[in-house]
């Protein structure tokens, strides 16, 4: 498929996404969402992709929010429509997939651009990075997750303050409160998403793909997270994964691990 807002490539089973709208400062539209949920689900069905990383293009921003302009004049209903079509063509739909997914937050990530970050498994920032939910100084809430995800990356009482407040915090700040890992330089930022990554991908994706389930499921309030993590560990035991897992342990050998 080709796109027009998206940029992929892909190397030693990482697929990086790039957010392509550099004058828009990579802001969502419905073009852009539309063509994120292709890609991730084309990468998540590539047996050569171990790990996505998504980030933005150019040096000022991830993800500076989403289109105004595309919903400046609609009413309740379309509203409605709006929050739940972006929550489940793409914001859930990222944070449920089985391939691991970081995000290299390269700049501003503000409304739907910081939603999106959250919806990923975790989060790189680079130095000059800036977070932030401003939908309550246009007489909004944050619609695609922000309210949900925020509080269970950084608690209630920041996550309270960031969005009341609407203001931005530093990467510094991002990282001591716990929504992103690691803060480095711009320049290394990629490199350092991409190590990660390996680092990932030289493990067992099919265990990988069962433990992003299970910690998922304890954000979920109509599911027990500890009967998911037990049906989960047995499932692992009915895995090629885990027969050369063990094995190679056991010959003091490194894993070979064929994915199924």
């Amino acid at each position: 498929m080709t796109y027009n807002n998206l940029h992929l490539e892909q190397n030693n089973g990482i697929t990086i996404i790039t957010i392509d709208r550099p004058k828009k400062l990579n802001a969502l539209n419905k073009e852009t969402i539309h063509e994120l949920h292709e890609a991730f689900d084309a990468a998540n069905a590539d047996d050569d992709t171990k790990v996505i990383i998504i980030t933005g293009s150019g040096e000022k921003a991830f993800v500076a929010g989403a289109d105004i302009s595309e919903f400046a004049d609609f009413e309740v209903g379309e509203g409605i429509d709006l929050a739940a079509k972006g929550q489940a063509d793409l914001f859930d739909f990222v944070a449920n997939l089985s391939t691991p997914v970081i995000a290299a937050v390269n700049g501003f990530a503000l409304g739907g651009g910081l939603e999106l970050a959250m919806a990923c498994h975790f989060r790189l920032a680079s130095d000059n990075a800036k977070l932030g939910l401003p939908e309550v100084s246009l007489g909004l809430i944050p619609g695609y997750g922000g309210t949900q995800r925020l509080p269970q990356l950084v608690g209630k009482g920041r996550a309270m303050e960031m969005i009341m407040t609407a203001g931005m915090i530093d990467a510094k700040t991002a990282c001591d409160y716990g929504l992103v890992n690691h803060v480095v330089e711009q320049e290394a930022l990629l490199p350092t998403c991409e190590k990660i990554a390996m680092k990932i991908g030289g493990n067992s994706l099919v265990a990988i793909s069962a433990a992003i389930k299970a910690v998922n499921s304890s954000f979920d309030n109509g599911v027990n997270g500890f009967d998911v993590e037990i049906q989960e560990f047995g499932n692992c035991f009915g895995t090629d994964d885990f027969k050369e897992g063990t094995t190679a342990f056991l010959a003091k050998r490194k894993a070979d691990f064929p994915g199924s």
